[in-house]
């Protein structure tokens, strides 16, 4: 189905999309907005369900035909999702302790899911007015401020140097344990703290060397950067280092994964 798919023209018009949903997140973000608990406990706000109705009204006009799931939306069974060959994959808005904390690290994140692969990425960063997008085949690309898009690709490795971005909102043990292995290994090794999927994002533009993500994810956190760093000459997988798919189970969270620029190294090896 990829061949009577547009990607470019598709990818353009989810740009469009992400960019509303990002208008009307920033008119919630600059007032004095309400924040209530889901039923995991994690926060939600006014500028979710407005990003989430925005992108599904667009998505629906651009592609009646395909289906889509968002993390507002993501009570289907698998049992129907399993059908599903090709579908939009959406995040309304990742990153929502960061809106809350008002530190601008949010995105909104719009994939599209073709056998279980992520072949269309857009990320739109409302408070920077940043873009970055992918599609497959086609090349990583980010623009800033609505400018011209630059082609963006992951880096090589420095011998001494590393890297590493980390969540600004989720410290776990097992990731303690991890970059304690790693700061054995390399004489300088340098954390950039960051929401959202902004972290992918440092490593499909070469900011960072590697983002271990070893707590929990949904398919929806992952999916738009996942296509991004692929195609800026990057990998996103399990911590096996084996590929990570999507909509192949009954649950929605991702196991815990490795993002990273350069295959010269196997990752797995500084887990605990």
């Amino acid at each position: 189905m990829t061949d009577s798919l547009d990607l470019k023209q598709l990818t353009d018009s989810c740009i469009t999309i992400a960019r509303e949903a990002g208008k009307k997140i920033l008119e919630i973000y600059n007032s004095d907005f309400a924040v209530e608990h889901k039923e995991d406990k994690s926060p939600l706000t006014d500028a979710d369900m407005a990003s989430h109705h925005t992108i599904i009204d667009g998505l629906t006009a651009l592609t009646p035909d395909i289906p889509i799931l968002s993390e507002e939306s993501a009570k289907l069974p698998f049992e129907e999702r399993q059908q599903w060959d090709t579908y939009w994959l959406v995040d309304p808005l990742d990153g929502t302790r960061e809106f809350v904390k008002r530190n601008g690290e949010f995105t909104v994140n719009i994939a599209l899911v073709q056998s279980h692969k992520s072949i269309i990425g857009v990320i739109h960063v409302p408070v920077l007015d940043i873009d970055y997008f992918a599609y497959a085949g086609g090349g990583s690309f980010k623009s800033e401020q609505g400018g011209t898009a630059q082609q963006i690709s992951v880096k090589k490795l420095d011998a001494g140097r590393l890297v590493v971005a980390g969540s600004r909102s989720h410290g776990s043990e097992d990731m303690q344990k991890y970059m304690a292995n790693i700061n054995a290994s390399y004489d300088d090794v340098e954390m950039l703290s960051m929401g959202s999927s902004l972290k992918l994002c440092l490593v499909a533009e070469g900011k960072a060397d590697l983002y271990p993500r070893l707590g929990l994810t949904s398919e929806w956190d992952t999916a738009a950067a996942h296509c991004i760093v692929e195609q800026a000459g990057g990998f996103l997988t399990k911590t096996d280092m084996s590929a990570l798919d999507y909509n192949t189970k009954d649950s929605l969270l991702n196991p815990f994964f490795f993002v990273f620029g350069d295959d010269s190294k196997d990752w797995s090896s500084y887990l605990a």
